[in-house]
């Protein structure tokens, strides 16, 4: 089992011991991290994540960790379901979130997942960030909130369309010539 912490995120294979690869336990470990780390960035006690996830087996366990970790830290979410990395990061912005966390392994065997971390920009967050997060992660120096006081839960299917939208919008896309050469795409 692999267990991989740098700035582009938390990555692993799923199964195993908690430590070794990217157990149940690590998630909440290091998702309680990033939502403490962006409090404290933030300088506010209530903030807002996005989310998104790829089609892994996993992905589905893996999002309802997220996502009932950052509840559980008084974290609003703002849950996008099946997206793309750059959707996600469009939709932070777009959402006016705090950050956001992408669900996915990328290239990697289906027997991985991965946490990546994004800022309020809707960028991966650097090396600095990033040790600060591990660091908050190796010292469990979080606090869940109380009952009152749960994040909310949003479930938003618009993200992808919202960023085809927009790549639409943009004045190098000739939408109509595009449409009038009439493409076959074989997948």
């Amino acid at each position: 089992m692999t267990l991989i912490k740098s700035i582009s995120g938390i990555r692993g294979t799923i199964g195993g011991k908690a430590g070794d690869g990217l157990s149940p336990i690590d998630v909440v470990k290091f998702t309680s991290a990033f939502a403490r780390f962006i409090q404290n960035r933030s300088g506010k006690s209530r903030i807002k994540m996005v989310i998104g996830r790829d089609g892994r087996i996993s992905g589905d366990m893996i999002n309802r960790l997220v996502t009932g970790t950052l509840l559980g830290m008084g974290v609003d979410v703002i849950d996008g379901g099946l997206s793309t990395t750059p959707t996600v990061e469009m939709a932070v912005t777009g959402r006016e979130a705090d950050g956001g966390i992408i669900l996915t392994a990328s290239h990697n065997p289906k027997q991985w997942n991965a946490l990546k971390l994004l800022n309020e920009t809707g960028e991966f967050i650097n090396d600095k960030d990033g040790a600060e997060v591990l660091a908050i992660a190796a010292k469990g120096a979080v606090e869940y909130a109380a009952v009152d006081d749960l994040g909310r839960y949003e479930k938003d299917d618009r993200f992808i369309d919202e960023h085809i939208e927009k790549i639409l919008e943009l004045p190098l896309v000739d939408a109509v010539a595009i449409k009038n050469r009439n493409f076959r795409i074989a997948i």
